[in-house]
């Protein structure tokens, strides 16, 4: 590539950073996503990871259990990912880097490239959250109460912390009273 020339872009970065989620305390991507992105069968993806597991230690990629998975889906609101056999596999950024090693294609090796300049790109937002969080904290202590409203709502508005969504849809026992009043129709 040239000097100042822009790299070629594969997939759109939006499109990568919507792929990362928050697990365990941890950003991931998933087997699924990754290999979609790569443009493999998922089935090929893990094998593949199978055969190299000394390279993935559990900080660079685990299996998410039962209930993440399901709580991952109904934040996500979609079921779209069909009836898994197995759960999902997540990677870290270090375990996505890892990927590069195992799968040995151009285009995985490009992908990599532009999901690595992702998880950069978010780490600097999130750091610059940070720095106007502290900044604001700072000006609070120097202001009087008058202000005290400001600084509350803006504290608000910079809370990167992802509270837990509200889940959509029948649960429990309204869901029985409901389809049973559907059948009684």
């Amino acid at each position: 590539m040239k000097k100042g020339a822009k790299p070629d872009v594969l997939v759109p970065m939006d499109h990568i950073s919507g792929k990362i989620y928050q697990i365990r305390g941890m950003r991931v991507i998933l087997d699924m996503d990754l290999a979609g992105l790569y443009q493999v069968e998922t089935k090929a993806l893990k094998q593949a990871v199978k055969r190299n597991m000394d390279r993935f230690p559990d900080d660079f990629m685990f299996e998410l259990t039962a209930d993440e998975f399901e709580d991952l889906r109904s934040q996500i609101v979609t079921s779209s990912w069909g009836g898994t056999r197995f759960m999902p596999m997540a990677f870290t950024e270090q375990g996505v880097a890892m990927l590069s090693s195992v799968l040995r294609s151009a285009r995985a090796i490009q992908v990599n490239i532009q999901i690595m300049r992702a998880f950069s790109q978010l780490r600097r937002m999130l750091g610059g959250y940070k720095e106007l969080k502290r900044k604001i904290e700072d000006m609070e202590q120097r202001y009087d109460q008058n202000f005290q409203i400001v600084f509350e709502a803006i504290k608000q508005l910079l809370e990167v912390e992802a509270k837990p969504k509200k889940r959509i849809g029948f649960t429990g026992a309204r869901a029985q009273d409901s389809s049973s009043t559907a059948r009684r129709r």
